[in-house]
């Protein structure tokens, strides 16, 4: 991580534990937003207004939070006003790295060799994980926001007439409804699926494994035979809990041992991430020997790191 802008020790996945042992995730640091005319958004500083090449976006393709972001600007057509790099899948010493693996990038913006560069160029005296994703600021040389949800959202709203599609991720009039699935889902669902990964003790480890399967269980039984959850379209909720769904079988069932019942032991999820893919766009942003290869990289939960050959994913989605 950085101490004060400088990288002092090998990338550890666990930031924190409570006192039962559970993982603890660590809060996002650069809150600013993207505005049509420049203003404040509902944290940080104004001076962000939406311009066309200002913006780039750092992402990794295994990671679910990053993913949202891609999923957003592919849907709301930003892709000629965001422009972005692709971190490698398999998790370094000093975390995410830019190279030459199939579907990354190099550094175009700033030549960095790792992710924590980046952090460290916008504030000489950060300290932290150097977390993706990343919004960065060409023009004033700083990051603007590492927060997924604050992204996803500016996606929506925050770049105005940059937009290419008109599709509505926060529709007015389905916006408790959405917060709401979105505050259930988040500490049971995806970040419960980490909190059961890496758990350093038996009762943190069963209670998150818990929140994980009733939470698929209810939405299962919500969703029901419905195309998506909240409209005819993709919306904010859908993305959220397509993210962790997409990666569940190849990822979180085996290496986060949250292995009670699998994605396609779930008919309508089942359906839902099929629709989902199928969704103009998305599967674009969904690279799944990115997310295999990037999570049996972590050292922790696997030593060897020998990537598994299954499962078959015709047989899920």
């Amino acid at each position: 991580m950085l101490v004060n802008g400088t990288w002092t020790e090998d990338w550890q996945p666990v930031q924190a534990k409570d006192e039962k042992g559970g993982f603890v995730r660590q809060t996002s640091s650069f809150r600013n937003w993207v505005t049509p005319d420049g203003a404040a958004g509902p944290t940080g500083e104004g001076g962000f207004k939406a311009e066309v090449g200002r913006y780039h976006l750092y992402v990794a393709y295994i990671c679910p939070w990053a993913s949202r972001t891609l999923i957003g600007r592919k849907l709301k057509g930003l892709e000629s006003a965001i422009s972005v790099s692709v971190v490698e899948p398999a998790l370094t010493k000093q975390g995410w790295r830019f190279g030459d693996y199939p579907g990354a990038t190099q550094d175009h913006i700033q030549g960095a060799t790792h992710m924590h560069e980046i952090y460290s160029s916008a504030a000489p005296d950060f300290t932290g994980r150097a977390t993706v994703p990343v919004l960065w600021d060409k023009q004033l040389q700083t990051i603007v926001n590492n927060e997924s949800a604050d992204i996803l959202r500016m996606m929506n709203e925050g770049f105005g007439d940059l937009a290419r599609n008109p599709i509505d991720l926060y529709p007015a009039a389905r916006r408790p409804e959405i917060d709401a699935f979105n505050e259930r889902i988040y500490p049971s669902l995806n970040n419960g699926v980490y909190r059961a990964g890496f758990a350093t003790a038996q009762l943190a480890y069963e209670e998150a494994l818990a929140g994980v399967f009733e939470c698929l269980d209810w939405v299962e039984k919500e969703l029901g035979e419905q195309p998506l959850l909240f409209a005819d379209h993709p919306t904010e909720g859908d993305i959220r809990l397509f993210v962790t769904l997409v990666r569940f079988d190849i990822a979180y069932h085996g290496l986060f041992k949250c292995n009670l019942r699998r994605l396609s032991d779930y008919p309508n999820l089942r359906q839902f991430c099929r629709r989902m893919l199928d969704w103009p766009g998305v599967a674009e942003t969904v690279n799944f020997d990115h997310i295999k290869r990037g999570y049996y990289s972590i050292e922790r939960l696997n030593p060897s790191r020998i990537v598994p050959a299954g499962p078959n994913l015709a047989e899920i989605f």
